[in-house]
Parts: structure tokens; C-alpha cells; sequence
């Protein structure tokens, strides 16, 4: 892995995806679930909630990233409570 320039953010958040993607198939297996309606306008599974909350939190990311001079902290925290909430109640 060499080839790659890994700094300690990217492979947190790698891991941290790997680990959000075991823990989804492990709740999965455990207690399928079922489609809900909440407040996202269409019917979602976990899966659904999950893939729809983190493509909208690397949006989030992106438009700090290239709208402001914030630290990426600021995106992490926003994008941390959105994505907590679409999976609860989306």
C-alpha cells in the first residue's frame, strides 16, 4: 500500500466506513428490517438510509470544502448529526 499517500484522516475514515458497512450486515442478519416511511419522501430501508445519509454528508463536505475556509471539522459535525438523524427518523 505504499503506492497510496495514507495520512491518519483517510484511513480513519476508510475504517470507519468498513466498520458502519459490518455493523449494517450484522444488524442485517440479526433483525431484517423492514421499509418505513419517515420524514425522507419515499419508503427506506437501513441500507437505503445509510447510502442516502453518507452520499448527502459527502456533499456536505464538498461544499464546505470548496464554499468556505472552515475547518473540516465543522463539515464532520454537521454531516455526523445529519446522517444520526436520517438513519433515525429518515
Amino acid at each position: 500500500m505504499a503506492w497510496m499517500a495514507w495520512t491518519t484522516p483517510s484511513a480513519l475514515f476508510f475504517i470507519g466506513i468498513a466498520l458502519i458497512l459490518l455493523t449494517m450486515t450484522i444488524a442485517e442478519i440479526k433483525a431484517p428490517c423492514i421499509e418505513r416511511k419517515g420524514f425522507l419522501p419515499i419508503s427506506t430501508t437501513r441500507g437505503d438510509r445509510l447510502f442516502i445519509g453518507l452520499l448527502s454528508s459527502a456533499y456536505i463536505h464538498l461544499g464546505f470544502v470548496g464554499l468556505t475556509e472552515l475547518s473540516i471539522w465543522v463539515p464532520f459535525a454537521i454531516s455526523t448529526v445529519w446522517i444520526l438523524t436520517v438513519l433515525k427518523w429518515g
